[in-house]
């Protein structure tokens, strides 16, 4: 069994107790590395948490990350301050109160080597001495950490070819011009089990709780327990590529805090990485019960091949990407794709744009309309493009949530009431009446009434409503008030 002590006393990890001393005998069951705020829904019993402090801002930050690892029973926090000029007290006194052993990482050593010992002395813990394809793989992670590097060792030891899968259908990984029917090979994938042969393919999940799993794809039907090593190693490659996301991500937080402010965006635009002249869309992606720290990983594993900027603005993920491509049409395909294989309760995206630097203000305006309107909606997933939004729907969308009830209410009160006592729908018909552009035989036809019977309730309808639903302003009130949902 391999201890948090143990770790202490490998040397080349120079690893410092910071606090904790007296839980240095729970038992570690694998690393983790994170730089999510909360990171309470991908940690477990057992686990050394390994993070460079990315999410700590300023103090009070610990607190809720610090608090999640207790919750899960974590074994211990690794954490490097090369980037915050040391760990913070308030990381250290968070620790303290939670009784958690807090390791402090050197600053010039890098996770990569951390994981590899790491991993070797779980290995040696369990009896079992590390094969030399094992240790050539490890050798392959920490030398190169890029994934396709270790999908070509992977293939030389596996004696197949191997590709890292998204569940969107994306090809991460792997060997160039691979099989036309791969993507497709993630909609047999049967979820909870540990392999999936379809085709001669075996498919096999890669650890840890992202929003979006990863599959090893190996091109042999019995690709044997070295692939699930492989897998593994994979696991802590993709780790260390969403930490690398996350600090590529900063430069961009004062464009996204433009955004949001309304502040100017063109020099942060620059900043971000992003070319002025260009177009450039907005996505707005909300996960209602699971946050936007969630939303956003959701977005840059949907739009990876645009290579976009991703923060959070708000309680909203946001993603912007310069250039052409029917990026919606992307992410629903890959929604469409992963659903089965998601732990997440619902996901909503809004887009607005394209538009350039002069016009970007009112691109995250349309997106935010675009998104709110996908959050009435009921479905598990709902995505509303701005550029199909007529204006009245803009409109409504983004009229406060008091203002619309008010509205529904001082427009349609009357005829609500009146279908609510005598169970007739009335409000129906004159949806169906106003979208026919008030024609009695057109709206007859759609309803499949007599075109007598719909005169007669339109006309009793603008006797309820006091008005006349045959005079256009009044037609337009009406409309807008039926397309406001509460």
């Amino acid at each position: 069994m391999t201890t948090v002590r143990a770790l202490l006393e490998i040397p080349e990890l120079r690893l410092r107790l910071r606090t904790g001393a007296g839980r240095l005998g729970c038992a570690v069951s694998r690393i983790y590395v994170t730089e999510l705020p909360d990171p309470s829904r991908y940690v477990s019993a057992g686990e050394v948490v390994l993070t460079g402090l990315l999410w700590w801002r300023e103090p009070g930050d610990a607190e809720p990350f610090v608090a999640a690892l207790d919750r899960a029973g974590v074994a211990a926090l690794a954490a490097s301050g090369a980037d915050t000029g040391g760990i913070p007290p308030d990381v250290v006194q968070a620790c303290t109160r939670h009784r958690i052993p807090l390791l402090e990482v050197p600053a010039d050593l890098s996770f990569a080597v951390i994981t590899e010992r790491v991993v070797l002395e779980l290995a040696a813990a369990r009896g079992r001495e590390p094969s030399a394809a094992r240790k050539r793989l490890l050798a392959a992670a920490t030398e190169d950490i890029s994934l396709p590097a270790l999908m070509r060792q992977g293939a030389v030891e596996l004696g197949a070819p191997c590709w890292v899968l998204s569940a969107t259908g994306r090809v991460v990984a792997g060997p160039a011009d691979p099989p036309d029917d791969l993507a497709g090979q993630v909609e047999h994938v049967v979820p909870g089990r540990d392999l999936t042969v379809h085709d001669g393919c075996a498919l096999i999940p890669v650890g840890g709780s992202f929003a979006v799993p990863w599959l090893l794809a190996v091109g042999h039907p019995e690709p044997g327990e070295l692939a699930g090593e492989l897998a593994d190693l994979v696991r802590l490659a993709r780790a260390r590529t969403d930490q690398v996301r996350r600090m590529a991500a900063r430069p961009a937080e004062p464009l996204l805090h433009a955004l949001a402010d309304g502040g100017p965006v063109t020099d942060a635009v620059a900043a971000a990485g992003l070319p002025e002249d260009s177009e450039i869309r907005v996505l707005l992606a909300r996960a209602p019960d699971d946050g936007p720290d969630l939303a956003a990983e959701v977005l840059a594993e949907l739009l990876a091949e645009a290579r976009p900027v991703v923060g959070v603005v708000g309680e909203d993920a946001c993603a912007l990407i310069a250039g052409p491509g029917n990026w919606m049409r992307v992410a629903a395909e890959g929604l469409a794709r992963a659903d089965r294989l998601m732990s997440w309760s619902g996901f909503r995206l809004g887009s607005g744009g394209p538009a350039g630097v002069d016009g970007l203000h009112g691109a995250m305006q349309e997106a935010r309309h675009a998104v709110e309107l996908a959050a009435r909606r009921g479905g598990r997933i709902e995505l509303v493009a701005g550029e199909d939004l007529a204006v009245h729907q803009l409109l409504a969308a983004g009229a406060p949530d008091e203002l619309r009830r008010s509205v529904r209410e001082r427009v349609l009160g009357p005829l609500l009431a009146y279908d609510a006592a005598q169970g007739t729908d009335l409000v129906h018909s004159v949806r169906v009446y106003l979208e026919c552009s008030s024609s009695p035989t057109a709206a007859a036809r759609a309803l499949h009434v007599h075109v007598n019977t719909l005169r007669y309730r339109i006309t009793r309808a603008s006797e309820l409503l006091g008005v006349d639903l045959n005079d256009f302003v009044t037609q337009v009130d009406v409309y807008l008030a039926l397309q406001v949902t509460v």
